[in-house]
């Protein structure tokens, strides 16, 4: 990780799978770099990263914080950190085309979060799809008081939890594809078998889910 290191403090520019962010490096783990556009702190999974440059102009078009959100004192940063440090906050999260959603982290499990939004209620995102987070302190999402739900107990790993809804309406990925909304028949390995609208089986990768809730 040193030429990570070496870019702290620094300008760079990141492409990240469907999005492009200028800022200043302002902190990094293993897994997750922070950058700072100079209004938000964005918070992005490594794993979506596909290219670091290092900016050679000044800095001076950012102004820079001293305050760092969601923040660990003594210990580096991880992806997992941030997750549990934003839990019952106000965020906005990226996993797919131009679309954000605003809400809450509820939970934290093995391999996916358990998201509050109140628009969809509870999705079920895996870790490996989030594209970023940020945070929102000004203001609750759509100006709703905060009414987070009583949720049920949750299983370790997504697959699991799929499991339990096995037999119910599930929409896939937000649903931009209308193949991946219908009747969740068989949830378990590495194929999803769904039911859609016009009665066909349709089977779809589980790790190419990026996304799933239940009206």
């Amino acid at each position: 990780m040193n030429h990570f290191s070496r870019m702290l403090n620094k300008q760079i520019q990141l492409k990240i799978t469907g999005n492009r962010f200028k800022g200043i490096l302002t902190d990094y783990g293993n897994d997750i770099l922070v950058l700072f556009d100079g209004q938000t702190f964005f918070y992005i999974p490594l794993m979506h990263v596909q290219k670091v440059i290092l900016s050679e102009k000044d800095n001076d078009d950012i102004n820079k914080t001293e305050e760092l959100l969601f923040s660990q004192e003594d210990s580096p940063i991880s992806y997992r950190s941030i997750l549990n440090n934003a839990k019952g906050l106000n965020i906005q999260v990226h996993i797919l085309g131009k679309e954000t959603l605003h809400g809450t982290i509820l939970h934290v499990l093995s391999d996916y979060i358990v998201f509050y939004s109140p628009v969809y209620k509870l999705i079920y995102i895996p870790l490996a799809h989030l594209k970023w987070l940020t945070l929102h302190e000004q203001h609750t999402p759509y100006s709703l008081q905060p009414n987070l739900p009583d949720t049920p107990s949750f299983s370790r790993s997504f697959e699991e939890q799929l499991k339990k809804f096995e037999d119910k309406i599930a929409v896939f990925d937000m649903g931009e594809d209308p193949d991946k909304i219908g009747l969740l028949k068989n949830g378990k390995g590495n194929l999803i078998e769904l039911i859609n609208a016009n009665g066909e089986t349709v089977y779809f990768k589980l790790n190419h889910v990026k996304s799933v809730y239940f009206p």
